[in-house]
Parts: structure tokens; C-alpha cells; sequence
């Protein structure tokens, strides 16, 4: 099968960049024929503002690249990541030109949500929900901290909602959790476009021994992401185990004169993120947001590593509680510290549920289950897509 792979890279790499690079790599190992249209937001400040703008809610360039590129290589599904901002909607337009199927993952929440999480000012804010132009958002400058920008990208979906971009434009969307499927639905996507298919780890990294003693944090340092809640437990915290923050963001300055025991390492690579895992005792995942998935928490599992996570959005449907690790109150340090204590206090439990962790992992997230889901979700597109599939 030939598969056209289109993504707009962040200029601070995140799971959607490594999702969209890991399917990739997965189709080709499965015999595909991956094309890769891909834009860097490192560009962006090569635009001027209203370039820029321009661009965001109709990119002539990328419809012309991906239009000449559907024409000249035929590929039977074009599968779009992210397009805000250099690739922008007009994309799929260019592929339904050329009569080829469409499928759209849903990483983020920017079709109801500006800045993408349904989170402002520490907590969760629906406001924009059911809303075909976000106006609270422009009102609150929620994407950028900028009335301006957050007014491009509510423009941007404002206007495709009007034109029926989200409903006729693109054959399937893939959610990542029954959570993020709901809400896409109160946003008026129709349910029988959305397909679920969660994210998956590639390569397999094994599973660890979990001897190291310390706890970990493998997140971007960012409002929402509880960075602040887990600081805060620590500190409370009489006699905390060690905790390695691995990540980097807009709230480093935290992480400067961090609580006793905590160390800080940046960002680091893919190899070395499963290293440690596999040596940690627990991961915390304390998402304050609505996450659409949790790549983190099923990297975790695929080293045996249990979860303690937020009781908040998609993330909390990965955990099992007390099966596959714990869940505590979002955005409460005490609860959270009480569930770092429980988890100290019981290592035969923890054990366990290092078993169970990785068994989670074999039975919901490997590459090839994922990759018999993404193939299904093709194959359901168009008759296209489906003799292609039928030969392969």
C-alpha cells in the first residue's frame, strides 16, 4: 500500500512528533510505501505576521505540494498528524482532488480549543466546547498568551466548520481513548467517522529489572502538565524516594532550585528515557489537562513499569487502579503524596503490578496490534484503499 504521512513538527519535540514518526517507521517495516510531507515550526519566525496568518488558515503551498504529489504518486490514503500552522486545512482539500482517502489523528483538542488542552489558568475550562468560533479563547488569549494568535486559530476552525472542512473533507478521524472519542463527538464529529485506535511503543525497549529506587517524570514542563502538584508532594513528602525529571518547557525556572532528592536532566533521547524506565520504581504522570492519550504511561508499561497518574482526562482510562499502578485526585499534593507513600509502603504489590503493567502492554499496545488497527481504519476509507489493501 502507498501511504502519503503529513506533519507539521513542533519546534519543542512532543508525542505527537514521535507518533507520527513511529507509524511511519511501523508501515515501512510492514512493507508500505511511506511518502512524508512534513513543515518545522522552526520556519515560522522566517513569515511575517500576516503570512503567517494567512497560512495558517489556507497554505497555498501545501495544497499545491500535496496535490502534485497525490497526481504524481498515487498514493492510496494521505494520513495527516498535525497541520497548524504551515500546512494548514486546505491540505485536505488538495488530496480530495485527487480522489484520495483521508484520515485525520486526533492528537489534541484544537477543534473545540485554541490552545488545545481545555486548561487556563490551573485548571480545566470547557468554555469553548460546542462552540463553532472560540471566542472565550481570543477573549482569554489561550493560544500564545496572544489575543491575535489565539484569533488566527479560532478563525482558522471557525471558518472550516462553516465550509464543512471537519465533516466532508476528511473520510476517518482516529481518537486515541474513549474520552477524547466523547468529546469529539459533543464537538459534532460525526461518531461514525471516528475510529479508536490508541498509540502504540516502537521498538519494543523489554522490560527492566525497576532496581534504581527513584521515582520518574518523562513530560514537557508546561502549565497543565502537573509539574507544580508534583513539586509540591515532594515536598511534603518526609523521607521522598529520589525523582528524575526528564523533560524541558516554558516552567524550567521550577526546576532550579528543586525540593531535596529531586534531579533534574532535561531533555533527554528516546534510548535513554527507556533505559530509565526499565530502572525506575514507578512512573508519575500528573496531567492536570485533558490529554487525549498518555504515550508516556504505555512506554512505561512496555518496560513493566507501573503509573501513578492523575485521575483526569484519557490518561486516567490507561491506568488499572491498584492494577497497573494508582490513581489520586488531580491536582492534589496531598493525594498524590499519600499515593507515593502507599506505593513505597507495599513493594510486593508494586511487583505485581510490574507483571500486569507489561501484560497491559502485550494486550493493548504492541506494534503489531496497532498496526492491524491502522490497516483496518485504511481499509475502511475507500474502495481504493481497500483493493490496495486486498493485494497486500
Amino acid at each position: 500500500m502507498r501511504i502519503l504521512i503529513v506533519h507539521n513538527y513542533y519546534q519543542r519535540p512532543g508525542g505527537e512528533d514521535r507518533v507520527f514518526e513511529s507509524e511511519a517507521a511501523l508501515l515501512e517495516t510492514h512493507g508500505h510505501v511511506v511518502l512524508r510531507y512534513c513543515a518545522h515550526n522552526d520556519t515560522v519566525s522566517k513569515s511575517g505576521r500576516l503570512q503567517l496568518s494567512g497560512r495558517t488558515i489556507w497554505s497555498r503551498s501545501a495544497y499545491k505540494a500535496i496535490r502534485s504529489i497525490c497526481r504524481n504518486e498515487r498514493p492510496n490514503v494521505v494520513h495527516f498528524h498535525n497541520t497548524l500552522p504551515l500546512i494548514s486545512p486546505s491540505a485536505y482539500y488538495a488530496a480530495k482532488a485527487e480522489g484520495v482517502a483521508v484520515v485525520q489523528t486526533l492528537h489534541n483538542y484544537r477543534l473545540a480549543c485554541p490552545v488545545a488542552t481545555f486548561f487556563r489558568d490551573g485548571k480545566v475550562c470547557e468554555e469553548c466546547l460546542g462552540k463553532r468560533f472560540a471566542w472565550p479563547g481570543i477573549a482569554h488569549g489561550c493560544y500564545r498568551e496572544s489575543r491575535s494568535a489565539s484569533a488566527v486559530v479560532a478563525t482558522m476552525v471557525g471558518l472550516h466548520h462553516v465550509l464543512g472542512t471537519w465533516t466532508s473533507m476528511v473520510d476517518r478521524y482516529i481518537a486515541l481513548t474513549k474520552f477524547a472519542r466523547a468529546k469529539f463527538v459533543t464537538l459534532g464529529i460525526p461518531e461514525n467517522k471516528l475510529a479508536l485506535k490508541p498509540n502504540f511503543v516502537h521498538p519494543d525497549p523489554g522490560v527492566g529489572t525497576h532496581t534504581g529506587g527513584y521515582a520518574l517524570f518523562v513530560g514537557r514542563l508546561a502549565p497543565g502538565k502537573g509539574i507544580e502538584t508534583l513539586l509540591r508532594a515532594w515536598r511534603a513528602l518526609e523521607s521522598p524516594p529520589p525523582l528524575k525529571v526528564i523533560g524541558s518547557g516554558p516552567l524550567d525556572h521550577l526546576l532550579e532550585r528543586p525540593p531535596p532528592g529531586v534531579e533534574w536532566l532535561g531533555q533527554q533521547s528516546k534510548d535513554e528515557v527507556s533505559r530509565m524506565m526499565q530502572d525506575a520504581a514507578f512512573l508519575i504522570f500528573p496531567s492536570e489537562c485533558f490529554e487525549t492519550f498518555g504515550l508516556s504511561v504505555i512506554e512505561a508499561y512496555s518496560t513493566g513499569l507501573p503509573v501513578i497518574v492523575s485521575a483526569v482526562g484519557a490518561a486516567a482510562e490507561l491506568v488499572r487502579d491498584g492494577s497497573t499502578g494508582l490513581l489520586y485526585d488531580s491536582g492534589n499534593a496531598e493525594a498524590l503524596a499519600k499515593a507515593v507513600k502507599w506505593a513505597l509502603a507495599h513493594p510486593a504489590e508494586m511487583k505485581r503490578m510490574q507483571t500486569r503493567a507489561r501484560r497491559e502492554f502485550d494486550e493493548h499496545y504492541t506494534p503489531s496490534l496497532n498496526h492491524e488497527l491502522l490497516i483496518e481504519i485504511y481499509r475502511s476509507c475507500s474502495p481504493d484503499s481497500r483493493r490496495a489493501l486486498t493485494a497486500v
